[in-house]
């Protein structure tokens, strides 16, 4: 089912303000795709930042890199003006990752976290990547895999399936460490290191969970066809399963499969 960009646009605009306090898993893949910039070696003289949000991400390269130029695009007005807030060094910009308002090969470096999940296929922004980025430079980023939310994913789906609706998926698509790869190399990257690492997050019930997804503007994406996939009763059943099958020590975990990424532009 496609991703409804005007939905995904609406809902970070919304939830702008409080995404940092909810952000926590978003909040530990920046400071690890940091580390992996800071190994790197690199010296860009210009960065931009694809989905940059309130800011987190460009802060870190503020500090990698204190020369640089720093650009970040956000398609929620409302999550770039935050990060102006944040950085008054950095020029922000509302743009779509997969337009990008910049002209060929303008940056050194282009960095990403927890953006590129938000599209139906990786070619486009890909492509734009490596436009705006001069030869020989690097694209490093991190996003969403297939195994995010499966505990969600999975227990909405049987639940669907009682119901009667199994036909109908609601949950999010997440990309595979190949697609990322095979992405890369048809926008003409030379792909680097691409891994994957799992990190947990535990709430106290899976409403809390849910509350967690909405307020940093996570929710469902995807255009739902029937409205039947929302009623009380499906909800009530999913949160049933899941606790059944997935609480441990009082506790609900959701797993996020984070996807790191690096790629090099053509000499």
């Amino acid at each position: 089912m496609p991703i409804d960009r005007q939905r995904v646009r609406s809902a970070f605009q919304q939830h702008a303000a409080e995404y940092d306090v909810y952000a926590n898993v978003q909040k530990r893949v920046v400071r690890r795709l940091t580390e992996l910039l800071s190994e790197s070696m690199l010296t860009p003289c210009s960065v931009l930042d694809i989905g940059a949000g309130t800011g987190m991400l460009l802060g870190e390269a503020a500090l990698l890199y204190p020369d640089a130029g720093l650009v970040g695009i956000d398609l929620a007005f409302d999550m770039a003006a935050a990060a102006r807030s944040r950085l008054s060094q950095a020029s922000l910009v509302t743009a779509d990752a997969e337009k990008l308002p910049f002209s060929d090969a303008t940056f050194d470096l282009v960095v990403s976290t927890s953006t590129f999940q938000w599209l139906d296929d990786l070619d486009a922004a890909f492509a734009e990547a490596y436009r705006v980025l001069k030869p020989g430079s690097s694209f490093v980023f991190a996003l969403f895999g297939e195994h995010t939310l499966h505990e969600l994913r999975d227990s909405y789906r049987l639940a669907c399936r009682r119901a009667g609706k199994g036909g109908e998926e609601r949950p999010q698509h997440f990309f595979t460490m190949k697609q990322v790869k095979e992405a890369l190399r048809r926008a003409g990257f030379c792909p680097g290191s691409v891994f994957s690492e799992v990190e947990t997050d535990l709430h106290e019930d899976v409403p809390a969970l849910l509350r967690s997804i909405r307020r940093i503007g996570a929710g469902n994406p995807a255009s739902v066809l029937s409205k039947g996939l929302s009623e009380r009763r499906v909800m009530l059943e999913m949160m049933d399963i899941y606790r059944r099958q997935y609480a441990q020590d009082g506790v609900i975990p959701a797993t996020y499969d984070v996807i790191y990424a690096a790629g090099t532009t053509k000499s």
